[in-house]
């Protein structure tokens, strides 16, 4: 049963009855706990042996090293972590900042260096050969079509005229200044 006081406070309605000192022994528990975890992960950090993983050049050397290697050095900045952090040297930020956000795996760039050059070049090559193959077809091609010439035109106009081809808007309209067909 909870204690049903006239206290409003809430902290009273959380804690059984018959046990209403109990709320500072949780606390001081919880406290107890968490100052023991801290001072633990503190020894297992300083009792640690040091690993002998170089961190010079980890941004030239990533590439090259191997899956073994890369573990090796995950697994020794994540161990250097679990220090103070003010205590890291400017090598070890660098290190832990370039393993977690660096551009490797799936944050290797797509493009390279030069690559917007090749693009235009690609494309200007191309295009010039698209072009050369358009006017070899056209050179090499038969005379345009006879349907194609100026008389043609005026007679396919003269003859829809005569038929009164679309006579509202059209070429068989009254005041038609179209150019006809």
């Amino acid at each position: 049963m909870l204690y049903q006081g006239t206290n409003s406070h809430a902290s009273s309605t959380l804690y059984p009855s018959s046990f209403p000192h109990t709320h500072n022994k949780y606390i001081m528990m919880v406290r107890g706990t968490n100052i023991l975890m801290r001072v633990a992960g503190r020894r297992l950090y300083t009792t640690r042996p040091s690993s002998s993983v170089s961190l010079a050049n980890l941004e030239t050397r990533w590439a090259t090293m191997s899956p073994a290697e890369r573990s090796a050095v995950t697994k020794h900045l994540e161990e250097i972590q679990m220090g103070d952090w003010k205590a890291l040297s400017a090598e070890q930020k660098k290190a832990t900042y370039f393993v977690a956000f660096g551009a490797h795996g799936a944050r290797t760039p797509v493009t390279q260096e030069g690559h917007g050059l090749r693009v235009i070049a690609g494309v200007g090559l191309v295009l010039a050969v698209s072009s050369g193959l358009m006017y070899a077809t056209r050179a090499g091609g038969a005379e345009h079509p006879h349907t194609l010439s100026e008389e043609w035109r005026q007679k396919t106009t003269e003859y829809l005229k005569s038929q009164n081809s679309n006579p509202i808007s059209g070429i068989s309209s009254e005041g038609y200044k179209g150019k006809g067909y």
